[in-house]
């Protein structure tokens, strides 16, 4: 089994960063690969097609990309997909509703889901 970070193709800050993400990844995949799990009525077959469709490729190229400021890095804001703190001077990009995130972490989730604040 890959960890997160080879999954992702990135590095942790520190070992226990990539500890606490690697029990992570294991625990969403027991989850998903179907352990005992009584999930009532929950049906879920058609999990797809509740999704929102992926959001429009020209929207997501069109998202800003924004440089981090040093106020920025001293403060610690972390990337929401991946909690990596963001570096000083580190490009990102910035969604609708002013939420940072690495390139690599929000395109490939925007590929497959819609964003709230991108329909808007």
């Amino acid at each position: 089994m890959a960890s997160y970070f080879d999954e992702h193709d990135c590095e942790p800050t520190n070992p226990e960063e990539q500890y606490r993400q690697n029990a992570l990844l294991e625990l969403a995949r027991s989850l998903m690969q179907g352990l005992d799990i009584d999930s009532g009525s929950f049906d879920l077959s058609d999990w797809d097609q509740r999704l929102p469709p992926p959001a429009a490729k020209a929207v997501v190229q069109s998202l800003p990309v924004v440089i981090i400021s040093p106020e920025q890095a001293d403060k610690g804001l972390k990337c929401p997909v991946c909690l990596l703190e963001f570096e000083e001077q580190e490009t990102v990009r910035e969604m609708p509703c002013k939420h940072l995130f690495h390139t690599g972490c929000i395109l490939p989730w925007l590929s497959k889901v819609l964003c709230k604040c991108i329909r808007s």
